[in-house]
């Protein structure tokens, strides 16, 4: 039987790299250098899904996703929040004190601030947290270390020097598992559920005020709410949202009902189960 592949962002070894393992064991995991391509993976069916993260607890919205994802064509079936965790690695037979240079993502920097302190090493920043360690694998430098999720070092056969040195163990990243099915298959009725759509609204006085009120007074939770540029126009009148239940509940059918007289280009993006992650205290 052939495997299924899956589409992620970034190098081998990298954080999507691991979400994508976690979440689909059987599925192969397909690296793309940008974000744009591994959609485009899997709209020409490539890869029949992707693992793509849209925000960090930390460092907020990935905005590139947030970007593409309203117009990529694809349906969402699913979100996995992912912990993350740095490991510092570096070639076989160097220790810590060794070290005098670190390498990783700016932002992988940032988040282990506190540890690149305290041992007093320089920084250098590169584009990925995984290919930091692919670079360190191909060119052995006994005062240099990378500062990238424990997979790399399994690949790329790096040693884990130090574990978890990220400064903020909360440090959480949330992904959409996408595919490019029109009609997928709907979650289980026994799941509580996201649905995530997209709308325009008309060009009124408080027309997202009143294109809301539906879901106040259907008692609809709305998670998210996200404007964006469209065309160029500065005006912010296209947004991404996200609210608890299904299109047909009774609450979030009448909330969409009455959002149709305020806004056009509505669309239904996704309809998937809610990670149990999120009710974590």
């Amino acid at each position: 039987m052939t495997k299924g592949r899956i589409a992620f962002q970034g190098e081998l070894g990298a954080n999507s790299h691991e979400a994508c393992t976690a979440a689909f064991p059987d599925y192969q995991p397909v690296p793309h250098a940008t974000f744009e391509e591994a959609f485009e993976a899997i709209k020409t069916g490539d890869c029949q899904l992707g693992m793509i993260p849209v925000e960090n607890s930390i460092a907020g919205r990935v905005a590139d996703v947030h970007h593409l994802l309203p117009s990529s064509g694809l349906k969402i079936i699913g979100e996995r929040f992912k912990p993350i965790h740095f490991q510092l690695m570096a070639n076989p037979g160097v220790a810590l004190d060794d070290i005098k240079t670190v390498a990783s993502m700016a932002i992988a920097l940032g988040q282990c601030r506190k540890f690149v302190r305290r041992h007093r090493l320089k920084t250098e920043s590169v584009g990925d947290t995984a290919g930091a360690a692919r670079t360190l694998s191909q060119h052995p430098d006994p005062t240099r270390a990378a500062i990238s999720p424990a997979l790399a070092a399994e690949i790329y056969g790096l040693e884990i020097l130090a574990r978890d040195i990220e400064d903020e163990h909360h440090n959480t990243t949330r992904f959409l598992i996408m595919t490019a099915e029109k009609h997928p298959k709907p979650p289980p009725f026994t799941a509580p559920c996201i649905t995530s759509f997209t709308f325009k609204v008309r060009n009124l006085p408080a027309a997202l005020y009143k294109a809301m009120g539906g879901f106040a007074t259907n008692g609809v939770n709305i998670s998210k709410l996200e404007s964006y540029m469209e065309g160029g126009a500065w005006t912010a009148t296209f947004f991404y949202a996200e609210a608890d239940g299904r299109p047909e509940d009774r609450g979030l059918a009448l909330a969409f009902e009455e959002l149709g007289f305020f806004a056009e280009k509505f669309e239904i993006l996704g309809v998937y189960p809610a990670d149990p992650f999120r009710t974590r205290g």
